[in-house]
């Protein structure tokens, strides 16, 4: 039997801002934007260049903020050029963390923090 990993929903309070973040911080683009106001949310679905993995922002109309599990650690993130998304992001009002190296080796990465504080590792891409 074939599996294949298609989603990881996050539940999100700010709708726009947290669009803002994924779609103008990163590149991601909005694949569909379903509405249920009779149950009070909307779905989002947003698609990264070149992946397969769906991000699903499920926004609760009247929710209180959520609470990030203490087992629940980051979504990882590739880029081309590290240092150029770096700047970007620590010029831009997010939480963004210095680069970092395993083991004390070359910067290879850095975390940047979503504005519902999901952390996003930037990696290097190979």
């Amino acid at each position: 039997m074939n599996q294949v990993l298609v989603e990881i929903c996050l539940r999100i309070k700010d709708l726009d801002a947290t669009l803002d973040f994924y779609t103008n911080l990163f590149d991601f683009e909005v694949a569909s934007h379903r509405k249920f106001p009779e149950d009070k949310f909307d779905l989002v679905y947003l698609n990264s260049p070149g992946a397969t993995v769906q991000i699903e922002l499920t926004y609760n109309y009247d929710s209180e903020p959520y609470t990030i599990g203490n087992g629940f650690s980051h979504l990882g993130v590739t880029v081309s050029d590290l240092e150029k998304m770096h700047e970007i992001c620590k010029a831009s009002a997010y939480e963004t963390g210095e680069l970092r190296g395993l083991s004390g080796g070359t910067p290879s990465y850095f975390f940047v923090t979503d504005p519902d504080g999901y952390r996003i590792e930037v990696k290097r891409a190979k």
